[in-house]
């Protein structure tokens, strides 16, 4: 938009530790470095709003609270002041993990709102599992990401799904097609092995079970034609809003990536566009919902599939799991695809 290189999906920042995997994706794209970092609005002990690191570091530390944090040791001890011992000794749920990580003060400011905006479900209502992945740092390091390999597609990822896919004799593409109104019709290509990546609970949706949980995104995209000084609307290019009275999670700003054509990066193009993100249980199924209840149906469906003869389940949806770039191409690579 605007000579403004712009994500239909949100914000997309690829990073992985494993070599193997930097070295397949760089078959298919030039890839320029670029270190992910997020900022958050986040009200301060007197209530004022401030611009810190997320995930939490010492800087956010000291200009939320107040702190003069300035090595890994006192940063340790402050966490080691804050944080709350699970019961049982493991965290039963999401809010237990974000208590034993970061204690009751950050928990509040950063992790409990968001959480409920995100997933429309307070922390206690998830799995665990959801506020384990996050980083919890002692150090200064701003980084989104501890990868050693992190970078974007020099021309977007659409051109790397074209060098992937279009050259090619083995792989035909067909849009807009429906596959079960196919199946139903006996109009499947005809195929040894099928490699389903849709909906688990859609593949057997003839059998009358409950439907899985899932979260999707509204993006509400604005273009602004006379930003701040500097040509831009934020401070980066992800700033998060973890209160409650906000009612979106985040705001991209696409302008600040080095992947953009020469207008913008140069200053050529004045504007910018941003995108607020808004959860929504409505639209395209973008993340599995985790919770005791959701895993125990999942579980029933993939009896189903272990049985299901000629079918690989494969990806987010049809493993009703949240896996990264990198880790698909991993499981991807390693899976058996032997009809």
């Amino acid at each position: 938009m605007d000579g403004i290189r712009a994500s239909k999906y949100g914000a997309h920042l690829f990073h992985t530790q494993f070599e193997r995997v930097w070295e397949y994706v760089n078959r298919f794209s030039e890839w320029m470095p670029f270190d992910h970092r997020v900022k958050g609005r986040v009200p301060d002990k007197d209530g004022v709003k401030q611009l810190v690191p997320i995930p939490p570091t010492q800087e956010t530390v000291n200009v939320l609270f107040g702190e003069s944090i300035d090595s890994e040791e006192k940063m340790q001890a402050w966490y080691d002041t804050q944080r709350v011992v699970p019961e049982g000794g493991e965290p039963a749920n999401g809010e237990e993990a974000a208590l034993s990580r970061v204690g009751p003060q950050l928990y509040e400011k950063i992790f409990k709102h968001y959480t409920k905006k995100q997933w429309d479900k307070y922390p206690a209502e998830l799995d665990a599992s959801v506020l384990l992945r996050l980083p919890c740092r002692t150090n200064t390091d701003d980084r989104y990401f501890g990868c050693g390999f992190q970078a974007l597609p020099a021309r977007g990822y659409t051109r790397i799904f074209e060098n992937m896919m279009l050259g090619d004799e083995n792989i035909t593409i067909r849009l807009n097609c429906d596959f079960f109104a196919h199946k139903a019709a006996g109009t499947l290509p005809k195929h040894k092995l099928l490699v389903y990546t849709g909906q688990i609970d859609s593949y057997y949706a003839g059998l009358g079970m409950p439907k899985l949980e899932y979260r999707s995104l509204r993006f509400e995209e604005e273009y602004v034609k006379e930003p701040e000084e500097g040509g831009y609307f934020q401070e980066a290019m992800v700033v998060n809003y973890p209160s409650a009275d906000v009612p979106f999670t985040r705001i991209v700003e696409y302008k600040h990536t080095p992947n953009q054509p020469s207008g913008a990066r140069t200053g050529q193009v004045k504007g910018t566009l941003i995108a607020k993100e808004y959860s929504t249980a409505e639209g395209e199924p973008y993340y599995p919902v985790p919770n005791p209840e959701n895993r125990a149906l999942y579980e029933k469906y993939a009896a189903l599939a272990a049985e299901e003869q000629g079918v690989a389940f494969v990806g987010r949806l049809a493993s009703y799991k949240y896996f990264n770039m990198d880790q698909v191409r991993i499981r991807a690579a390693d899976l058996d695809l032997r009809p």
